[in-house]
């Protein structure tokens, strides 16, 4: 078959353009979601040094309009609320729990106005979050005790999560 199908474009920006046929159909379109998207991504070359990391590689973060709380996704895996990854069980407590994907329940918990642990059911520490003083050259540090490299996307998701939920008073 030769048959050519023509479609004329409209737009020049290439964000905002649409294709319709000779008979003015259209056929496809861009449509800019003015909702903003977050991609954490897990470096190879620094999950190449410990053997023992697990779970995906990436998380997406989908918010809803005005930076209003949307969906995270992991890898490839289902979406879920991004409000079930900052869940309280009590209203006057700042602590917010999550649920990983191997099925295991943490908490984030504030230690002070600089510090927060990450918790697993045990009350054991996984990892802590701590802003650093003003002479060093980073803003904070994240240190993760050896099992939490099983969980260690969802930590550092779910630890992002908790600083956005507090920036924007979720």
């Amino acid at each position: 078959m030769n048959s050519t199908y023509t479609l004329l474009q409209y737009g020049e920006d290439p964000f905002d353009t649409s294709f319709e046929d000779l008979e003015g159909r259209f056929a496809f379109f861009f449509e800019q979601n003015p909702n903003l998207i977050m991609t954490l991504s897990r470096e190879a070359e620094w999950a190449q040094q410990h053997p023992d990391i697990m779970g995906p590689s990436n998380s997406y973060l989908y918010f809803g309009p005005a930076k209003s709380p949307g969906y995270l996704v992991y890898g490839n895996g289902p979406t879920q609320s991004m409000i079930n990854s900052l869940r309280q069980k009590k209203d006057s407590s700042s602590s917010r729990y999550f649920t990983a994907q191997n099925g295991k329940e943490f908490k984030w918990r504030n230690v002070s106005q600089n510090r927060m642990e990450c918790v697993d059911s045990s009350r054991n520490v996984v990892a802590t979050w701590e802003i650093a003083t003003p002479e060093e050259e980073h803003y904070a540090r994240m240190t993760l005790k050896h099992v939490a490299l099983a969980t260690v996307t969802e930590i550092i998701t779910t630890l992002t999560l908790n600083r956005i939920a507090q920036a924007l008073n979720w």
